[in-house]
């Protein structure tokens, strides 16, 4: 049986899917919560899971469903589930109002402003599709629903958790991203290679002499020791990395002092890092630590800076058998139209994480559920991708790539 005949008899049976998923998808986007908080939405997904009839295992604050279906490959197939702390302003009858308290004590509005809930409910959606249609495939089918993707922390806390030794090890996992820009609604784009970047952010404390704002001869002013590694900084990509690699190096903040009148004694700088290779991402974060530490030097700085990393996130480099075998089964069953090559996206993602533990081949897209005329990237307060087609392209895109490889029609494709 072709991959394309499966999924249409799977998938002609999406209607008795798509109503529980739209409503299940507007509960998650009203209520969502931060990275590594999110029981409720755990508790959600696990209740579905019981209902449609798969095994589970708990690990590292998510959760892998488990069905299993005769002989065959085994395949997993990842989404992730946590919010970000975005006051949401998008006017939907089911907006987020809601807020919680972050990992520093801070109140803050959280809003499901990245998708993880179209996430969910899409491969929800396509666990209740193969799980109807047991007849159309065999082998074994792994959800994975994963926290903390967006503070770089879920997916490393399931593989720290046991993992690799929880669950059996997949011949393939697979995954994918909604966007609300740059691509059609309902299309899908992919590419093998480098695909999301690797990034790190870094935080950087440098020191100085505090005095008063009257008396500068008597300070050693952070603020300008700041500001000159900010302007040195600007070199690391225009002259030390090749044109022809990619790397962006940003300054997104400099906290220092309260008053007018005052010169501190520190300054901080929250620095972000994005490449598509983990050689040159160490490339500019060794820059950053020769410059700042010259600078300090150079400005009398009273004591060595501070480097605190965090938030580092693998490169997401898709196989590219895996990708070539998806490519050809979405062209198959979607059409060429809805088929795009995506350039290299320079997002980054904690997916790749799960299929190196495994140290087997993965392949990440994404689908598109944008407004037309409207491009609105993630993370931001605005982000709304539509309901529908989304929801289905989304849940369609599973299924055909569990189908390109599990039993029957994987075997005949």
């Amino acid at each position: 049986m072709s991959v394309r005949n499966a999924v249409r008899t799977v998938c002609s049976n999406y209607d008795s899917v798509k109503d529980w998923q739209e409503p299940l998808y507007k509960d998650l986007h009203q209520h969502p919560e931060l990275s590594m908080q999110e029981k409720r939405t755990l508790s959600i997904i696990k209740g579905k899971l019981a209902d449609l009839g798969f095994d589970q295992v708990d690990v590292g604050g998510g959760v892998v469903g488990v069905l299993e279906n005769g002989a065959g490959p085994t395949v997993m197939l990842r989404a992730d589930f946590d919010g970000l702390p975005v006051k949401e302003d998008t006017g939907l009858d089911y907006a987020s109002t809601d807020t919680a308290v972050d990992s520093e004590g801070n109140e803050v509005a959280v809003m499901q402003a990245c998708g993880h809930d179209s996430h969910v409910a899409s491969l929800l959606g396509m666990g209740a599709l193969l799980a109807q249609a047991t007849d159309q495939w065999s082998g074994t089918l792994q959800l994975i629903f994963q926290p903390g993707e967006e503070i770089a922390a879920g997916a490393q806390s399931m593989v720290d958790d046991g993992l690799v030794d929880k669950v059996a090890t997949p011949d393939v996992v697979l995954g994918q991203h909604v966007f609300a820009s740059q691509f059609p609604a309902g299309t899908v784009a992919l590419a093998a290679g480098p695909f999301m970047s690797t990034a790190v952010s870094l935080d950087v404390k440098v020191f100085g002499q505090g005095s008063h704002g009257s008396m500068p001869h008597l300070s050693v002013d952070p603020v300008v020791l700041a500001s000159s590694i900010v302007m040195r900084l600007q070199t690391v990509i225009s002259r030390e990395l090749n044109p022809s690699d990619f790397g962006v190096l940003t300054v997104g903040a400099i906290n220092a002092g309260s008053k007018a009148n005052i010169i501190p004694f520190e300054a901080t700088l929250k620095i972000n890092v994005r490449a598509y290779s983990e050689q040159i991402r160490d490339k500019i974060t060794a820059a950053i630590e020769r410059i700042v530490t010259a600078e300090c030097q150079a400005a009398g700085s009273p004591q060595p800076a501070e480097f605190n990393y965090h938030d580092a996130y693998p490169l997401t480099s898709n196989d590219e058998e895996t990708t070539a075998s998806l490519q050809k089964s979405f062209i198959s069953y979607f059409g060429a139209d809805r088929v795009l090559t995506a350039e290299p996206l320079t997002a980054s993602e904690d997916y790749s994480t799960i299929a190196r533990a495994f140290e087997v081949p993965y392949c990440f897209w994404v689908f598109s559920g944008r407004e037309e005329g409207k491009d609105v990237p993630n993370h931001s307060p605005h982000f709304a991708p539509l309901i529908q087609p989304t929801l289905r392209t989304g849940t369609e895109a599973l299924t055909v790539a569990a189908l390109t490889f599990l039993g029957k029609a994987g075997s005949n494709s």
